[in-house]
């Protein structure tokens, strides 16, 4: 099974959407407190994947986490939850939803989490059911890190090695990076991508793998949908899978480079307010390094000197 996709929304249940916004992000949601140690790399705790994931320590137990900048908020499988003797949770009810649309109940609740030697306090996660995100079958990761965590921080991904580094905002940007055109997305990385010359709006997504990845109604527009070859392929979501239909587009133009062939899942058009229509993965980024600064609105990579790429499968 291919993991594809994840993205994870979650909101307030029995209060108006403004009244609801406030209260989550100033009361219920408040930016957890973060302590820089050493910048070691960290290697990644999956290697297969090109999603960034690492180890992680949670109320003393090693655990593996998926560092997920389309994550809205952290979460935690409800198996380990269960398990870790951690905080009572606070009965707030929160609904989360995948890219497949589909909704789940949960509660929250106030973790400490130690990536290396970077200790994260008051950490607000989602207690949800993950799924084969949490299991060895699928990612093995059963805990999402998300932006509420990575707009405290410097997100620095070395691809090609597999590694990772939790840096201080402050810290200066090593040479031999360029700007990447960004912009702040909510509190995701939104960015222009052109897709067989049409432009899409898209959210830079570190736990999506694909390069690209489009909504129904988004790829019936750009007009893949053509009758083209198509196969069924199955995305990894938020407590289980969904399949996706598969097909290559032509081209893809992003940060400054232009994919050939690029083979693009097409998942089901989700009908809710703050869905992205186009996911960029890390799959653009593969033979890269890349600098993601969330709190920022910025994101800074290698530029290689091909600038044209072939077939992306």
């Amino acid at each position: 099974m291919n993991r594809r996709n994840l993205l994870i929304r979650l909101g307030l249940v029995g209060a108006g959407l403004g009244g609801a916004l406030w209260l989550r992000d100033r009361v219920l949601w408040t930016s957890p407190r973060v302590g820089f140690g050493q910048t070691a790399w960290l290697p990644y705790a999956t290697r297969r994947a090109l999603t960034p994931t690492v180890m992680a320590t949670v109320a003393g137990r090693p655990v593996r986490a998926l560092i997920d900048s389309g994550a809205q908020f952290s979460a935690i499988d409800r198996k380990l939850f269960d398990t870790l003797g951690a905080p009572p949770a606070f009965d707030i009810p929160i609904v989360a939803y995948g890219v497949g649309g589909q909704p789940q109940l949960g509660k929250g609740t106030t973790l400490a989490v130690t990536v290396g030697s970077t200790r994260i306090t008051d950490l607000r996660a989602a207690i949800l059911d993950l799924g084969p995100l949490a299991t060895e079958q699928g990612l093995g990761t059963p805990l999402i890190l998300g932006q509420d965590m990575l707009g405290q921080m410097l997100l620095d991904i070395d691809l090609k090695r597999r590694r990772i580094r939790l840096l201080d905002r402050a810290t200066p940007l090593p040479p031999g990076l360029a700007p990447v055109a960004v912009r702040r997305d909510g509190r995701g990385l939104g960015t222009t991508v052109m897709v067989e010359g049409t432009a899409l709006e898209a959210i830079v997504d570190t736990g999506a793998s694909a390069l690209l990845a489009l909504s129904r109604r988004t790829a019936e527009r750009v007009g893949l949908l053509d009758g083209r070859d198509q196969r069924t392929g199955a995305s990894i979501v938020l407590g289980g899978a969904i399949a996706s239909t598969v097909v290559r587009s032509g081209s893809v133009a992003f940060g400054g480079r232009v994919y050939e062939d690029v083979e693009t899942p097409i998942f089901a058009t989700v009908a809710l307010p703050g869905f992205p229509d186009a996911l960029i993965g890390m799959e653009a980024f593969a033979d890269q390094r890349m600098i993601m600064d969330l709190g920022g609105g910025k994101l800074n990579a290698s530029r290689p000197l091909d600038l044209t790429v072939g077939r992306a499968a």
